[in-house]
C-alpha cells in the first residue's frame, strides 16, 4: 500500500515561494563559487580531481519541508540549497581545500561538520569534511542581488576513493530499498577498510617522495653528488644547477653561435645505459671528458658557419668522447644515437663517421 504523502503547510508553501524567487540567484551563486574555487586552486597549485555542484530542485526541497519544514524560519535557514563537492586525490589535500574555503568565505562553524572524526567500521565512504559557507559582504556575489550574501551553501570535501566508495555503497546498499544481508555488509566493511588503508598509503608515499626530493635537492645544492642515485628526480635536480652550461658556452664560442635551449631529460636513459649510477658519476664525466668533448666540437663545427647550436651538444659530445675512449666504438655510438633519436640506418652511418673522425683527435691518443 502506497504511503500517504505528508501535505505541505502554508509555511512550507511560503518557503517554496521564496525558493522560486531566489532560484536564479542560487544558480548564479553556484557558478560563481565554482569559478572562484577553480581560479584559487590554479593560483595555489592545488590539484583536485573534480569540483562538482548542484542546486536543490523544487521537488527535493518540498520533500525536505514535508519532513522538517517547521524547523526553518525562512529560506535563509536552509544551508544546502546550493551544494558543492571538491574531490581530491589525497587525504592531505582535503585540509588544503578547507584552508582555501576559510580564506574565501565566512564559515558557519556551528553547522559545519568533520565526518572524518567518525569511528564506525563502515564509515569510510562518508568521511567527508562539510563546510557551511557564506560569501562575505566585502565580496560581490551576484550583482543586483544583495541577498546572495545571506545565502549559505554547503561544500563537501573528500578523496577520490571516499567518493567512489560512497557512490558504490549507496548503489549496492540502498538500491530498491532492499536490506542487505549481514554477510554482504561484512564483506563491504572489509573492502571499506582496505580502501581506507590505500587512501592513507597514497598520502604516506607522496609525503615520503616529497621528503626524498627535498633531500636530493639539498644534496645537489651542497655538492654531495656521489651520495645521490641517478634517477628521474635526481637528474632533474642536477639539471637545475646547469652542469653542462660551461662546456656548452665554450663550444658555442668556436663560431660565436647562439645557444638554443632544449630538453636534456632524454639523456638520462643514455647515461644509465652507459653504466652511470650516481650524480657523482656524471660530475666525473664532465670533469674528465669536457676537453675531449670540446675537441669533437671543433671538428664538427670549426669549419662551418653554424651560428645556432642546441644545448644538447655538450652532453652528447661528452657521451661520444666517453664511448670512444672506453672502447665502445661504432656499436656504442649507434646505441646512444638510437636511444636519443630513435633507431635508424642513419645512426649507423653517423656512428661510423664519428669513429673515423675521432681517430685524428688528440684525446684518443692520450
Amino acid at each position: 500500500m502506497k504511503q500517504k504523502e505528508i501535505p505541505l503547510t502554508n509555511h512550507d508553501r511560503e518557503i517554496l515561494a521564496q525558493y522560486d524567487q531566489l532560484l536564479p540567484v542560487y544558480m548564479q551563486m553556484a557558478g560563481l563559487v565554482i569559478r572562484q574555487l577553480k581560479d584559487f586552486f590554479n593560483e595555489s597549485g592545488i590539484i583536485v580531481a573534480a569540483v562538482e555542484h548542484r542546486v536543490k530542485t523544487r521537488e527535493s526541497l518540498a520533500g525536505k519541508l514535508r519532513l522538517k519544514g517547521s524547523k526553518y524560519h525562512d529560506i535563509f535557514d536552509i544551508t544546502d540549497l546550493v551544494g558543492l563537492r571538491v574531490i581530491t586525490f589525497y587525504i592531505d589535500d582535503v585540509d588544503k581545500v578547507a584552508s582555501v574555503l576559510e580564506r574565501l568565505y565566512e564559515i558557519d562553524w556551528t553547522n559545519s561538520i568533520d565526518k572524518r572524526k567518525a569511528h564506525e567500521i563502515d564509515s569510510f565512504g562518508y568521511l567527508s569534511l562539510h563546510y557551511i559557507c557564506r560569501i562575505p559582504e566585502s565580496s560581490v556575489a551576484v550583482p543586483g542581488h544583495p541577498e546572495a550574501n545571506r545565502i549559505r551553501f554547503e561544500v563537501q570535501m573528500r578523496t577520490v576513493l571516499q567518493h567512489a566508495w560512497a557512490n558504490m555503497n549507496h548503489d549496492t546498499g540502498y538500491k530498491n530499498g532492499v536490506e542487505i544481508p549481514r554477510v554482504y555488509m561484512r564483506d563491504m566493511s572489509r573492502l571499506a577498510g582496505m580502501l581506507e588503508l590505500v587512501d592513507d598509503e597514497f598520502s604516506r608515499i607522496r609525503r615520503e617522495l616529497t621528503d626524498y626530493r627535498r633531500q636530493v635537492q639539498s644534496l645537489v645544492a651542497s655538492g654531495n653528488l656521489s651520495e645521490v642515485e641517478l634517477n628521474g628526480d635526481s637528474f632533474r635536480s642536477f639539471l637545475s644547477i646547469k652542469p653542462f652550461d660551461r662546456l656548452t658556452r665554450r663550444i658555442a664560442s668556436i663560431n660565436q653561435a647562439e645557444i638554443q635551449q632544449v630538453e636534456l631529460l632524454p639523456f638520462l636513459s643514455v647515461f644509465i645505459s652507459m653504466g652511470f649510477r650516481t650524480l657523482g658519476d656524471l660530475a666525473t664525466l664532465i670533469k674528465d671528458y669536457s676537453e675531449a668533448a670540446y675537441q669533437i666540437a671543433c671538428f664538427q663545427i670549426g669549419l662551418t658557419d653554424l651560428d645556432i647550436l642546441s644545448s644538447s651538444i655538450a652532453p652528447q659530445n661528452l657521451c661520444i668522447a666517453y664511448i670512444l675512449k672506453n672502447g665502445g666504438g661504432s656499436a656504442g655510438l649507434k646505441t646512444m644515437l638510437d636511444t636519443l633519436n630513435g633507431p635508424s640506418e642513419g645512426n649507423a652511418m653517423m656512428a661510423e663517421f664519428l669513429v673515423e673522425q675521432a681517430s685524428e683527435m688528440a684525446f684518443m691518443n692520450q
